[in-house]
């Protein structure tokens, strides 16, 4: 499967999977939504953000 807002940078937190380069970590926003935080919160949070985003990264997690 393939996730085009997942980037893998070396030059961009160390490689670790962001949202579309944007230095914001798949695992950030997983850790966010695992911890209880609505999508609302972590759009306010991260307003770069925009809901296709949480779900992609959830997607890519699983």
């Amino acid at each position: 499967m393939a996730f085009p807002r997942i980037s893998h940078d070396p030059a961009v937190m160390g490689g670790k999977p962001c949202i579309r380069r944007l230095g914001i970590t798949v695992g950030a926003v997983v850790g966010l939504i695992a911890s209880g935080s609505s999508r609302e919160r972590i759009l306010q949070a991260y307003p770069q953000l925009d809901p296709a985003d949480s779900d992609e990264a959830l997607a890519h997690t699983a």
